[in-house]
């Protein structure tokens, strides 16, 4: 096993250059354009032209909620779509960009680890091919457009009391969180209440991952609702004429991006909405893009099963026609036995106890996909070498008490060759008739929603709304959104809105402290116990610990 960290076995991969990966799915030089030798974007022609050729199969790989200890989610995605390869399948991966607010912070990079990795990783953590950078300009020119329109005599009668539309930065900054702005006199606009959201939050991120060609996308942009008039209207983005402008600086971004695992496998990676604020999935466009490309699709969705599975079923999956064949669900012995209530600094020993009490976590998870949403499921445990032959077999166990197999992984270790066996249970799993359906109907009550979601996947006793809340509800619903799927905003630690509540707690109630409606997105975003649009830098920053050197090679991105 190698003691290397995860950029330094990058850096020791010599990529192939992307025209040979492109090559490799059928594509031409007309197909692509080139960031460099190693990145390109695919032309939306493309899956135009493919339009009528069946679709591969469609793999998602969710999770147990996440630990300090750590799942693999990603890493496990991307030695799968190795292994897939290595068995002779053409499978291509789906994956999501890092927002640089997490890589600087707390989580570090995320392009997968030890041998199972996609490269560039350095480019793919830091300013990839600018997507990031172009949905925050389309963010901010919507937000200065509002402000412009209020200075020049506010025709549409805009309540500057009431402007929803919050400014974006793709860095975690509390200090952007709550501020005041135009202060200075009347030349510097009108003083009032704002704030910035990360721009993984930003509803313009999730309306490019949710739209299908541009001219959706400039539709969709029309819809969004940036605030409300004195007399209780609400004004839009396509009333304040800026939707072209804000597409055409998406042009490129709207494109996926291809680039490459270490075993060279194709992976499109386009679009990150946060998971525990936003829906969590990479985008309809480059799913839809590898159906057609490749056999099999392999693709993540964020944090837990309760948020990324949730919300790719009942928002992506609604949205876009896109029905999964089979479901992954990663977790590590080490992270359940700290559901079980084990200090990190001792989960490398053997725990029968703490792993029984800790199991509840993953087994939910696994009801929740076969049960509630008719979906086969297969466990990936990521291996660790302290896991012990008896802990594995008690996981073994209970899942199979499920219905469900355990396939051990082994890519971080060993690239695709350590995930055969998950690979091989996989392609069993996509070739079984599946009973898929979503987990409400369209035409539910968004309050009802809320409460199906908590009780049915959460496993709630109920939901607790605060007036403002319900008061937003009825608005919502008034104003003929009512039909729209929610987008449930809660902390990713737990089933509960509550981060300590760890395993499978009990006999609670999710807590709703208000909702926002997403129109051009087309979802309503429902905010729980202390979930914030805007995280924070932790105490010792990731960002501490990267550094380049005078030949421009990078250091310390994990």
């Amino acid at each position: 096993m190698s003691m290397k960290s995860d950029i330094e076995i990058a850096q020791s991969v010599t990529p192939r250059y992307i025209e040979e990966i492109a090559a490799s799915l059928g594509l031409t030089r007309q197909d692509i354009d080139f960031y460099g030798n190693y990145k390109a974007k695919i032309s939306l022609s493309v899956l135009e032209r493919l339009k009528d050729k069946p679709d591969g199969k469609l793999v998602l790989v969710t999770a147990i909620n996440p630990t300090p200890a750590g799942e693999g989610k990603t890493t496990t995605t991307i030695g799968l779509g190795d292994a897939m390869r290595r068995l002779g399948k053409n499978a291509v991966l789906a994956l999501r960009e890092p927002s640089l607010g997490p890589v600087f912070g707390i989580k570090g990079g995320a392009a997968g680890g030890g041998w199972s990795q996609v490269i560039p990783m350095e480019d793919i953590n830091l300013h990839f091919t600018g997507d990031m950078h172009a949905i925050g300009a389309a963010n901010n020119l919507l937000a200065a457009m509002i402000d412009n329109h209020i200075h020049h005599g506010n025709e549409l009668n805009i309540d500057t009391r009431r402007i929803t539309w919050k400014r974006c930065v793709d860095m975690n900054d509390r200090q952007l969180r709550h501020i005041i702005d135009g202060l200075g006199g009347k030349i510097n606009g009108v003083p009032r209440e704002d704030g910035y959201d990360i721009t993984v939050a930003s509803e313009i991120m999730a309306i490019l991952c949710l739209s299908k060609s541009i001219t959706d996308l400039k539709e969709n942009l029309a819809k969004i609702v940036i605030g409300y008039t004195r007399d209780d209207k609400p004004v839009t983005c396509g009333q304040l004429k800026a939707q072209g402008a804000m597409a055409a600086l998406l042009k490129d971004a709207i494109n996926p991006n291809l680039v490459q695992t270490l075993e060279h496998t194709p992976a499109l990676i386009h679009g990150g909405p946060f998971a525990n604020i936003a829906h969590g999935c990479n985008s309809i466009i480059a799913t839809k893009l590898a159906l057609k490309l490749g056999g099999y699709c392999i693709t993540e969705a964020g944090f837990g099963a309760d948020l990324g599975a949730e919300k790719f079923i009942d928002i992506k999956c609604r949205k876009a026609g896109l029905k999964p064949d089979a479901v992954v669900i990663v977790a590590t012995i080490r992270a359940l036995k700290s559901h079980g209530g084990v200090e990190k600094s001792r989960l490398s020993e053997e725990n029968l106890e703490a792993l029984e009490k800790g199991l509840p976590n993953l087994i939910r998870h696994i009801e929740n996909i076969t049960v509630k949403f008719g979906l086969p499921a297969v466990v990936a445990i990521n291996r660790f070498p302290s896991d012990t032959k008896a802990e594995i077999e008690l996981v073994r166990r209970r899942c199979s008490e499920m219905g469900a197999n355990v396939a051990l992984s082994e890519v971080w270790a060993k690239g695709g060759e350590g995930g055969i066996e998950l690979a091989k249970e996989v392609i069993r799993l996509t070739e079984q008739p599946n009973n898929f359906r979503l987990l409400y109907g369209d035409d539910m009550p968004l309050k009802e929603k809320i409460c199906t979601v908590a009780r049915e996947i959460y496993g709630a006793d109920g939901v607790d709304f605060a007036p403002a809340a319900l008061k937003e509800l009825d608005r919502i619903t008034e104003l003929g959104y009512g039909n729209l799927p929610v987008c449930i905003a809660k902390t990713q630690y737990s089933f509960s809105d509550n981060p300590a509540l760890i395993g499978r707690p009990e006999g609670f109630k999710v807590s709703v402290k208000n909702v926002r409606l997403s129109a051009g997105a087309g979802f309503v975003v429902v905010l729980t116990g202390e979930i914030m649009t805007m995280p924070g830098l932790p105490k010792v920053p990731a960002a501490e610990k990267i550094d380049i050197d005078e030949n421009g090679r990078i250091s310390g991105l994990f």
